[in-house]
Formats: structure tokens, sequence, C-alpha cells
């Protein structure tokens, strides 16, 4: 596969209840960045998936991050939206490790008020969908804290099949390195059940 195609185009996914919309410097009102301030906050967050969004300097900071990943095409941030007021109730990401080899990995988080209904496991499968048949990955992988069981049933949900443990992979929120279980899927995976 050409590597002029593995880039990530802007773009919304609509799942009915909620939009993956761009993460971006638009629309980035005080809402939104209130929003990333409370995130940051919430202590599920603050361990696993630490943000650097303390005040809405440091949100502005990491909205701007965000939107040079999705101009350079090396990242597609999106912020899960609820499709009736536009409240932010979490994000997926998916970035490129090795863009010309077509190997990106995929994050989440969510807040809260958005945990236990599923939506983690639509979003991250539909952003996957999306990143195999318009972004062009041939695997994607998935690495979470063995501690965050919520994310490791969430990456099973996705057919991302367990491929080992990475021993004191990643420095997380509580200032120590975690091992991370390796999740993973490739392009000609069949999609997952229901």
């Amino acid at each position: 596969m050409s590597t002029s195609i593995r880039t990530f185009a802007r773009t919304t996914l609509d799942l009915g209840d909620a939009l993956l919309h761009p993460w971006g410097r638009k629309p980035a009102g005080p809402e939104l960045l209130d929003d990333l301030v409370t995130a940051a906050a919430d202590p599920k967050i603050a361990l696993w998936n630490p943000l650097p969004t303390a005040d809405h300097e440091a949100a502005r900071t990491w909205l701007d991050a965000r939107e040079d990943s999705w101009e350079r095409g090396t990242g597609a941030p999106f912020a899960v939206l609820a499709a009736t007021d536009g409240a932010l109730l979490g994000t997926v990401n998916l970035r490129w490790v090795d863009r010309a080899d077509g190997l990106a990995m995929i994050g989440y988080w969510f807040l809260p008020a958005a945990r236990g209904r599923g939506l983690a496991t639509r979003a991250t499968r539909a952003v996957t969908t999306w990143g195999f048949r318009t972004g062009g990955a041939r695997r994607i992988e998935l690495a979470h804290a063995a501690g965050n069981e919520a994310s490791c049933r969430v990456a099973h949900r996705c057919g991302y099949l367990p491929e080992g443990v990475l021993r004191e992979s990643h420095l997380f929120g509580d200032g120590r390195h975690h091992d991370e279980h390796l999740h993973a899927r490739l392009a000609t995976d069949p999609e997952p059940g229901p």
C-alpha cells in the first residue's frame, strides 16, 4: 500500500446518540475548556490517562497539539460529544506509530457520565473501522495498564486480541511504571460480533 494514502483526514463519525468530532482549536469555547479541566481532575482519567489540562491555558495548548495532529495527518483525535447538546463525553485517539508500515495505536478515555453505557466500545469500534478503511492502517495496537479492567473489556469487545504483557512499560498518573496489556487488530481480522 502506498504511504501517500496513509493519512488521517478530518471527518465526523455519527453514532446516533454521540458524534465523534475532530479535536482542534474550534470549537474551543469556555464550556469545552471547562470540560477538559474537569476531565483532568477525574480520578480514573488522572490515573490511567493523565491530561495536562488543569486550566484553560493548558487546555488550549492541548487542543493546539490535537489540531497539529490533524493538520499533519499523523493522528486522528476525536472528541466524543453528546448528539443532543454537544457535551463532552470522552475521546478516542488514533495515531501513527510507523506510518510507512501502517502501524497505528488507539487510546481512549471517558467521563463518568459516559461510562457503563457501551459508548467506549462503540466509539472505539467506529474509529478502528475508519482507521482501517480510510486511513490505510494495517495493524492497530491498544495498550492499557494491567490494572485497568474497564479498558481491557473495551479492547476485547472491539476485537483487539491479547498479545502479551509489556512489563513496567508506561509511567501512569500515580508516578509508577505499570505493566500494560498489549492487544492488536489487523485490517484482515473479522469485525467483532455484537
